[in-house]
């Protein structure tokens, strides 16, 4: 019982996920991730760009909130395309 409470408040992150389109952008595919919390949504999304066999995928986190889960999105997107724009391909790099 207490394990399934836990869970409960984690959230289910597949589920969060596919709430939103991805959208291209040079090369970089975004996918919004606004989360419900006290005060409203969150600016977060994740980042990602094929790399041959592979992916490359960055999840990010803005301090932002928004009142709206659809402003949160379009915000997230939004704030995705200027950290592609500033950083590019080093947003890989370790």
């Amino acid at each position: 019982m207490i394990m399934k409470f836990l869970r409960g408040l984690g959230g289910n992150k597949a589920e969060e996920a596919v709430k939103h389109e991805a959208v291209e952008y040079k090369g970089f595919s975004i996918l919004p991730t606004p989360r419900k919390v006290q005060g409203g949504w969150t600016t977060e999304g994740t980042i990602s760009k094929p790399a041959g066999d592979d992916t490359r995928s960055e999840h990010f986190i803005r301090a932002d909130m928004l009142m709206s889960e659809e402003a949160a999105a379009d915000y997230s997107v939004n704030k995705a395309k200027k950290i592609i724009d500033e950083q590019g391909e080093r947003l890989f790099k370790e």
